[in-house]
């Protein structure tokens, strides 16, 4: 038996996940599961290493960011996610997204953590890295990456309507 209680989507706020915050809303309501979207704002102060510059402007741009951040991130929610599914927002500030998700996935207790996948080709998949692949690998639970067009089973919830009829 699947057991699903706290759901973990994190977000960079692309097409591939907002499919996965689709796949992590229909989850937490099938398993009556609670659901956490996560955005891990880039630490500018270790991103900027050794640009030249006034240091005394990060802090400032670094909450200009995380603002900027928070607000998206609370847009992603709607009333109905926090009253029906418990949702919630977490920010968190990290030079390294990959350890970010999977140590507040740990802290969490999360079942699973959805997560979008942007299937670069492996020329960029050699110099970047991949966020989801990290994760994939130090996850403490299962996770589900969703590429954004693929196959998506979840439907939106008119049509499930039109579906049933």
């Amino acid at each position: 038996m699947i057991t699903l209680n706290r759901i973990l989507v994190p977000t960079d706020f692309g097409d591939a996940a907002e499919t996965a915050l689709n796949y992590g809303r229909a989850l937490a309501r099938a398993f009556g599961a609670h659901l956490t979207v996560l955005h891990v704002v880039e630490d500018v102060t270790t991103a900027s290493f050794g640009v030249d510059g006034d240091v005394g402007s990060y802090p400032e741009f670094q909450r200009t960011v995380e603002e900027s951040a928070r607000k998206r991130l609370e847009e992603l929610i709607s009333q109905e996610d926090r009253v029906q599914l418990g949702a919630i927002t977490e920010l968190r500030t990290s030079s390294s997204p990959a350890l970010a998700i999977t140590n507040y996935a740990r802290d969490l207790n999360a079942d699973i953590i959805i997560m979008g996948t942007h299937g670069r080709g492996a020329m960029a998949h050699l110099l970047m890295g991949s966020v989801a692949e990290r994760v994939v690998r130090t996850a403490p639970c299962p996770v589900l990456t969703v590429k954004h067009p693929e196959h998506e089973f979840v439907l939106p919830d008119a049509l499930m309507r039109v579906a049933k009829a």
